[in-house]
């Protein structure tokens, strides 16, 4: 939903509702995950999918519909339906959508934060239209499940008090998993009957952080942008890091690697590059960001340049198991020439470094890995 956000504010602004339909289910194989989303307008204009484009039409349909009744519904989409040709899944699997006829205000609210949080739908009946989401903030659930306090969910909408520690747990499980998914909460009782319940998953959004203002660096942090990344480009020479040459970047630091990496903070959702060219620089770069969280640190250079890099590290004391996090020369082999093609080479070995991707051809890949055809088990 994230990257809808603007979407949602351009088809807003048309003076229409806005709807959406969101996949929560998918059995066997489907194009697109749990958390895939479709905005719609009363008058039929849309952005997003849900489908890749094979169920679209049906989906867009039932939201008006939903828009028209005030209620939200699941409809299910798959090869068994009558209906399959028409709008059936042509990889063979079969998925559930909710539509409802407005974004929720939790979702919309989840999905512009920085940090990650879950927001959770029961499914079923006209509850799922009646501002029943609960939202749980991340932080919140971590902190409370490290220190064993008993746990509550940010809002708790219109859910039944007893159901919050079944949330709480749940979206801490979502979170760890980092996917989306439905989980049926069982019977608390007679008054409390078991229900289905949806538990869309926002991570924190991924930080990019570059050292070294070169022109390769500028390139980087304006794709890096597109793709989703708040992006920061940090350098020691004031110069390096002005407006002018970074108009697209979320945050610009004139310091050295250690007090510039200290003030964006590296954790796991931090993807460091490395591009000064200037070992002085590079290597106090490396020495901050090898020991840290990261998930990713990368660094300019040729492969001779790397094996000296590498002698100089060890000689200033890091060990070998961060020297093997450390992606140099940096990227993958796209054969490109440009800043641009560079930086190209960049983000893909990023992108599949968070993703789980092989970066191997898709003709090559197992067929279990190609998107579209991973399979996702039904709870």
């Amino acid at each position: 939903m994230r990257e809808l956000l603007r979407a949602h504010g351009d088809l807003a602004a048309r003076g229409e509702r806005v709807g959406r339909a969101v996949v929560v289910r998918v059995e066997g194989s489907a194009p697109l995950p749990p958390g895939s989303t479709l905005l719609v307008t009363e008058g039929g204009a849309f952005a997003g999918s849900v489908s890749g484009g094979c169920v679209e039409a049906a989906a867009i349909d039932a939201v008006i519909e939903s828009m028209r009744t005030g209620i939200a519904s699941v409809i299910r989409f798959g090869v068994a339906d009558a209906d399959a040709w028409q709008v059936g899944l042509p990889c063979g699997g079969t998925l559930d959508v909710l539509a409802q006829p407005r974004v929720p205000p939790a979702v919309l609210e989840a999905a512009a934060a920085p940090g990650a949080s879950v927001v959770a739908t029961p499914l079923g009946g006209a509850r799922a239209d009646r501002g029943s989401e609960w939202v749980v903030d991340g932080r919140t659930a971590a902190g409370a499940a490290a220190t064993g306090r008993p746990a509550r969910p940010d809002r708790s909408g219109a859910h039944d008090a007893g159901r919050r520690p079944a949330v709480l747990a749940a979206a801490l499980e979502a979170l760890e998993r980092e996917e989306s998914r439905v989980v049926r909460l069982p019977s608390e009782g007679p008054h409390v009957p078991e229900i289905d319940v949806f538990l869309e998953v926002f991570l924190r959004r991924p930080t990019l952080v570059v050292f070294g203002g070169a022109q390769v660096a500028a390139a980087l942090v304006s794709l890096a942008g597109r793709i989703g990344f708040r992006t920061v480009v940090a350098d020691g020479r004031p110069a390096f890091v002005g407006a002018d040459r970074f108009p697209d970047a979320d945050e610009r630091i004139a310091a050295w690697p250690a007090e510039a990496f200290a003030r964006v903070g590296l954790d796991r959702s931090t993807y460091v590059c490395v591009l000064s060219h200037d070992p002085k620089l590079d290597d106090a770069a490396l020495l901050a960001a090898l020991p840290s969280a990261a998930a990713y640190v990368g660094a300019i250079g040729s492969r001779r340049s790397q094996a000296a890099r590498r002698e100089r590290l060890r000689a200033a004391g890091v060990g070998e198991r961060d020297l093997a996090r450390l992606r140099g020369p940096i990227g993958l082999d796209l054969g490109g020439r440009t800043p641009e093609e560079t930086a190209l080479a960049i983000l893909a070995e990023i992108t599949a470094v968070r993703r789980g991707g092989t970066g191997r051809p898709l003709r090559e890949a197992r067929a279990d890995r190609v998107r579209g055809l991973v399979p996702i088990e039904l709870e």
